[in-house]
């Protein structure tokens, strides 16, 4: 799959044939639902440079009926993943990080995330769109997650639709949704990395 030769994106049965993906190790999820515990982790977050980042919000399932998310916040280093529960205090807590345009937030489908975020009265600054760094690779369309991971490290990145689909506003979630939601941040940090390193990043390419 020589993907720098070939603008083809690899299909779902070729994506299935390759190693699962190795997500971040569970004790390296943190979860935070109060201001609390994000003040323990004022600090450690305020010396990140670069996140991967994503969020969830509670499925909608009527017609007509509006979002009330993001109800989690994923930010992802090396290191660990920080999953957010949202509420108005974290919200407060997290504006610095969203504000601030020398803290990058990496990760893919963010146009919505800043639709969602604007609806909150919040800016999101410094933001990276990783579906639309490939064109080194010769693709024109975006490019998702799953077959980024596929490109990049010839893995297979999995994606459950029944997770993705599940109540991200629950008060506690479950070991398979916090472990869904830190990969899709961890992800995105790696992905990110890779990039830069094989210095495949567009040089016009400007963060917003």
């Amino acid at each position: 799959m020589d993907a720098l030769h070939s603008p083809i994106l690899p299909t779902k049965e070729e994506i299935a044939t390759l190693p699962r993906f190795q997500n971040i190790s569970f004790e390296k999820i943190i979860v935070i639902q109060n201001l609390q515990q994000a003040e323990v982790i004022r600090e450690e977050l305020e010396q990140v440079q670069v996140f991967g980042f994503d969020s969830e919000s509670k499925p909608i399932f009527k017609a007509g009926e509006q979002s009330t998310g993001p109800h989690l916040i994923q930010l992802a280093t090396r290191e660990r993943a920080y999953l957010f529960q949202m509420n108005t205090e974290l919200w407060h807590f997290l504006q610095p990080i969203f504000a601030n345009p020398h803290q990058m937030k990496a990760g893919f489908g963010l146009k919505n995330d800043k639709h969602l975020f604007r609806k909150k009265g919040i800016e999101l600054n410094g933001v990276l769109e990783l579906s639309k760094c490939f064109g080194s690779f010769g693709f024109k369309q975006a490019v998702g997650v799953r077959n980024a991971m596929a490109l990049l490290f010839q893995v297979n990145f999995p994606k459950s639709k029944k997770i993705s689909t599940s109540n991200w506003a629950a008060r506690k979630l479950s070991q398979a949704q916090i472990e869904y939601a830190a990969a899709d941040a961890y992800a995105c940090i790696l992905i990110l990395e890779e990039l830069w390193q094989r210095k495949l990043l567009s040089r016009e390419l400007k963060l917003s």
